[in-house]
């Protein structure tokens, strides 16, 4: 996944903080937008990953820490609910004016509530997803304990969240008791919305999912996190939902025409650091994800490159053999084509300095499901998978051109 550093002002001359997460081929069909949880940040393992998953499914999206908080400009103490609702629109005016308005919206906890409100707001935006998120804003003043006696008594108070402090103001709590999320999802008219929620989250009850849920206007839809916790710490979880959120969302945005995506190559793949092996791929208007097994230090979240090689040479093959057989009016009801990759040391060539070497062999497989094709039918089709695009490729010979770009 390809990310760049932005920031963008928020509308009052204070600059904010945020990450671009692009698609391997950096041409995203879409741009999303992803609100950070309460007092967490655009890096915040969440984020960062639901973020990856839906820019690996093709969508360029922008999250950021909103106003002061982490590397964003601005006094937090400042801050409240409707800055959050603020900062949601300025990072929408941003894309718009630089690359091209968002049409997604995407929030955890409190994040959530605020792309409850934004959505309605923003003109482009044609599908909201919430995270965990409270029914009523106001449930985050459960994580301000004690303190908010002393907010309301004094006008502020220090809190000490995630092992940082925060100064909150009493206008933090009065904002947050005027806000309702029920009644923001009805505002949502025309716009999708989906829910996501965990039946096990100790920090917003499911309760809370089911009240924005009533609220809203169809369409909507709700999916559960079940065994999930709230923050969304595991890497597999986070990646789960934004790969429901891309495919569920692709019912409701535009999605640009091939001529429109001005593609320089037919496969792009983009490989970051921090990823380790996992490589975001894009296959002409298609994605998908390379990877290596964990016994290598890979995660294992995809095919090996030699079995994506694999996958050619079986797919070739079974299209080539459907092709031939329609071409002659034979009837093929099914045609499976099983592929192995391995080296084996077996005999090259006669004349070849050393006759018994170690080269690359394709172990393949082809099962045939058809009622009325005769042995010589069938021994004709065997020969034609042969012939296959991919099986020539493999067994001539090829050159890899390589350029530095």
């Amino acid at each position: 996944m390809r990310s760049q550093k932005v920031t963008f002002d928020n509308g009052k001359g204070q600059l904010l903080e945020g990450r671009l997460d692009f698609p391997a081929d950096r041409l995203p069909h879409n741009y999303a937008i992803f609100a950070h949880c309460f007092t967490c940040g655009k890096d915040f393992s969440a984020a960062r990953n639901i973020s990856r998953s839906l820019a690996s499914e093709g969508f360029g999206v922008l999250r950021f820490d909103f106003t002061g908080l982490n590397k964003s400009e601005g006094d937090f103490s400042n801050t409240n609910f409707t800055t959050n609702v603020e900062d949601i629109s300025a990072a929408a005016k941003y894309l718009k004016e630089n690359y091209k308005a968002p049409s997604l919206l995407a929030g955890h906890s409190l994040g959530g509530a605020a792309v409850l409100f934004a959505g309605s707001q923003i003109d482009s935006v044609k599908a909201v997803t919430t995270i965990g998120a409270p029914s009523n804003p106001a449930h985050v003043q459960k994580q301000l304990g004690g303190a908010i006696d002393v907010i309301k008594q004094e006008g502020e108070a220090k809190v000490t969240l995630a092992n940082r402090p925060f100064t909150f103001k009493k206008q933090f709590i009065d904002d947050l008791a005027s806000m309702s999320c029920v009644n923001a999802a009805k505002e949502l008219r025309g716009k999708a919305l989906l829910i996501f929620h965990s039946p096990q989250d100790a920090t917003v009850n499911i309760k809370n999912a089911e009240e924005i849920y009533l609220s809203a206007h169809h369409p909507k839809s709700f999916v559960t996190l079940d065994g999930s916790e709230h923050l969304l710490i595991d890497k597999k979880n986070a990646a789960y939902v934004g790969q429901v959120i891309a495919g569920w969302a692709a019912r409701y945005i535009s999605m640009p025409i091939e001529e429109e995506i001005k593609t320089v190559h037919q496969v792009v793949a983009s490989l970051h650091d921090e990823d380790v092996y996992t490589t975001e791929m894009k296959l002409g208007k298609h994605y998908l994800k390379a990877d290596e097994p964990e016994s290598v230090g890979g995660h294992d979240f995809g095919p090996t490159p030699y079995e994506l090689v694999s996958a050619g040479l079986s797919a070739c093959t079974a299209i080539t053999i459907q092709m031939y057989a329609r071409r002659k009016g034979w009837k093929i009801d099914n045609v499976e084509v099983h592929t192995d990759y391995g080296k084996e040391y077996v005999k090259d060539c006669e004349t070849c300095e050393e006759s018994i070497k170690k080269i690359d062999v394709f172990n393949r497989s082809i099962k045939i499901e058809a009622t009325d094709l005769s042995e010589k039918q069938i021994s004709r089709i065997m020969q034609i998978a042969d012939k296959c695009p991919v099986h020539k490729t493999l067994t001539t010979d090829t050159r890899v051109v390589t350029t530095l770009m």
